[in-house]
């Protein structure tokens, strides 16, 4: 009988050990907290969508009066009931990072502004949603003479409405953004610089701060009016023990008194939360989305979102977020867990 080479046992058996494609990261490893979704999207007239960030609105006289917007990487944006069910669909090409702002004037009525990268078009999409009707429209098109606008995110500053995009190489442009008489209208706010790739980012409209993600880096602040300073303070490494490249997409949480920031870290599937009080942010626990009976767990995450307060069947808020692939098929979706089971699972203080 032959016997085998050492080498080849060997790699047979590290073969054997090795995770499937759709274990995550953190099962070789010492495993967050786990929590599990309770509603995911479904596309049924396109089976490969390729999902990549969500945004999550609701009706502060009525939350049950709620939809979540979602990306399309390839075909344009969706816009879900919080059943995971399609509302509308709004074909715009490449789209990547989305957010919102409430409250923007046109035409005497407030409307939820909407606005999206287009990788397509090297811009910045823009639409409005009514909430009266829960319907949405195109409103119009930004470029930002950047190349490719990897990353994007919106602000206020006051009255003031803000776009913010960044790419690849580092840049991060600001606008100041009004209505004119025939679209959007956008004046140069200003102009930073990180050394890396950049993609999620998020404004903190309360504090006055800019967060954003350098991917192989970690998170990084900035003050919101570029007249306070352009200087990049350091808010979390990439460690490979709390987060793991890529730095992805961040949100932020208002619980009662409480106040969070989220980063979503791509390379282990799992979410990070920061307590931001006092002018700082303090680690405070990551958890993972994992398989229940009836939804599949959360890998490779994209973009992240959450909602405080009441929306939908969440009534303490919510948090959505990419998945890559949903179960075994080749769709890319989104899942909600209810922040209530989040906060559980970090045993993270009461409201």
């Amino acid at each position: 009988m032959r016997t085998a080479p050492i080498a080849s046992l060997l790699a047979t058996l590290l073969a054997g050990c090795a995770p499937t494609p759709l274990d995550p990261p953190w099962r070789l490893g010492e495993a967050p907290p786990i929590v599990n979704a309770s509603v995911e999207t479904f596309v049924t007239t396109d089976p490969t969508v390729d999902a990549d960030d969500p945004a999550l609105w609701a009706d502060p006289a009525d939350p049950s009066r709620a939809v979540m917007f979602g990306t399309d990487k390839t075909d344009g944006l969706y816009v879900h009931n919080l059943d995971g069910s399609v509302r509308q669909f709004l074909p715009s090409g490449p789209l990547n990072n989305v957010d919102t702002r409430p409250g923007f004037v046109i035409d005497g009525r407030p409307q939820l502004l909407v606005a999206a990268t287009n990788d397509g078009r090297l811009g910045i999409n823009l639409y409005l949603f009514d909430p009266a009707t829960l319907e949405t429209r195109d409103w119009g098109f930004v470029p930002t003479d950047m190349g490719e606008p990897y990353g994007s995110c919106m602000g206020k500053l006051g009255d003031e409405y803000l776009l913010i995009a960044n790419n690849k190489l580092g840049d991060i442009k600001q606008w100041r953004l009004r209505a004119g008489a025939s679209g959007p209208e956008v004046t140069m706010m200003g102009i930073r610089k990180l050394g890396g790739q950049l993609e999620g980012c998020v404004v903190d409209d309360m504090a006055g701060v800019l967060y954003v993600g350098e991917e192989d880096v970690g998170v990084w602040r900035f003050p919101l009016d570029p007249a306070q300073g352009t200087q990049a303070m350091p808010v979390a490494k990439v460690d490979g023990v709390r987060i793991t490249a890529d730095v992805e997409g961040m949100t932020i949480l208002q619980d009662g008194a409480n106040r969070y920031l989220i980063v979503s870290s791509q390379g282990d599937s799992t979410f990070n939360i920061f307590r931001i009080a006092q002018g700082s942010e303090t680690y405070v626990g990551r958890f993972a989305v994992d398989d229940s009976a009836a939804i599949d767990r959360v890998t490779a995450t994209d973009g992240v979102d959450a909602f405080s307060g009441p929306i939908g069947p969440f009534p303490e808020g919510a948090v959505a977020m990419h998945d890559d692939r949903d179960g075994a098929g080749p769709q890319q979706n989104f899942k909600i867990v209810d922040w209530r089971d989040i906060r559980a699972a970090l045993k993270l203080p009461p409201r």
